[in-house]
């Protein structure tokens, strides 16, 4: 008896933290789905390399949560990894938990690339939209975007390099430009991009709303020294640090096979306490 209530005291208590965690989401996106893009930053092959393997740790957590998980767009590293990844995560919160993971993550290993087992620091930025009902009023006029078609590139189908069926949509006044290549057609692409890109707009003018939108496009920080919100450190020691909060673990594999929610959960509780200040 005793062991049983020992189990339904802590499943209480755990169901209780999250209930308390997503009354802190009461943002007008933060119960929406999540459309996440992770770039390579500063240190070549290896940030490519890093690139890939933080879509395999948000992937691991997003499958933790139930949530479903589809690739918007994929750039293929020139000799590993990925150089760009868009993926949309559909469920309820998703935006609310992974809006605090937007910023530049730090990862210092010994290089599987570098022939004398140097140890090598790599960046990649990470950005996180919302996905929105686009029933939502958001006209932006014609002249104020430009449509560049490409070949898909990548592994697979009978189109790929042969026809310009990915997209480009970039808007003209912030200079802000989004990829779409998962459709088959490049209408659907054309379409899928403005969608993507309505998107960005939309939560840009939500953060900042007492700043141009194109002022917005020149805080954005490039992935390298200086930028980081977390290290991840292989060598010489192993350790996940989260630079806003403090928050650590030396349990790298599980931080790496998605268990994210203890440091989501750390800078979320953060940001309350700085709001009810």
């Amino acid at each position: 008896m005793f062991v049983e209530a020992q189990g339904h005291t802590k499943q209480l208590t755990q169901e209780l933290d999250q209930w308390e965690l997503q009354q802190m989401l009461s943002g007008p996106y933060d119960a929406k789905g999540a459309r996440l893009t992770i770039n390579a930053g500063a240190g070549g092959t290896d940030a490519q390399d890093w690139t890939e393997m933080l879509l395999r740790m948000y992937s691991r957590w997003s499958e933790r949560k139930g949530y479903k998980i589809s690739t918007l767009e994929i750039s293929e590293g020139d000799e590993a990894g990925i150089k760009s990844v868009t993926i949309e995560i559909e469920g309820r919160y998703a935006y609310g938990y992974l809006k605090v993971e937007k910023g530049t993550h730090r990862l210092v290993r010994i290089s599987p690339f570098n022939a004398n087992d140097k140890r090598q620091t790599s960046f990649a930025g990470v950005e996180v939209m919302p996905l929105i009902d686009f029933e939502v009023n958001l006209e932006i006029p014609d002249k104020d975007l430009q449509y560049d078609t490409f070949r898909s590139g990548g592994k697979g189908g009978q189109n790929v390099n042969k026809v310009e069926t990915g997209v480009r949509v970039t808007h003209l006044p912030t200079g802000i430009a989004v990829r779409c290549t998962e459709q088959r057609s490049q209408q659907q692409n054309k379409e899928k991009g403005l969608e993507i890109l309505k998107a960005k707009l939309l939560i840009i003018a939500q953060e900042q709303k007492t700043k141009e939108i194109a002022e917005i496009r020149g805080d954005m920080v490039e992935a390298a020294w200086g930028t980081q919100i977390r290290n991840y450190v292989f060598n010489p020691y192993q350790m996940v640090k989260d630079l806003r909060t403090a928050h650590e673990t030396t349990a790298i594999q599980d931080v790496m096979d998605g268990d994210l929610d203890p440091f989501i959960e750390s800078c979320l509780r953060q940001e309350n306490q700085l709001v009810e200040a």
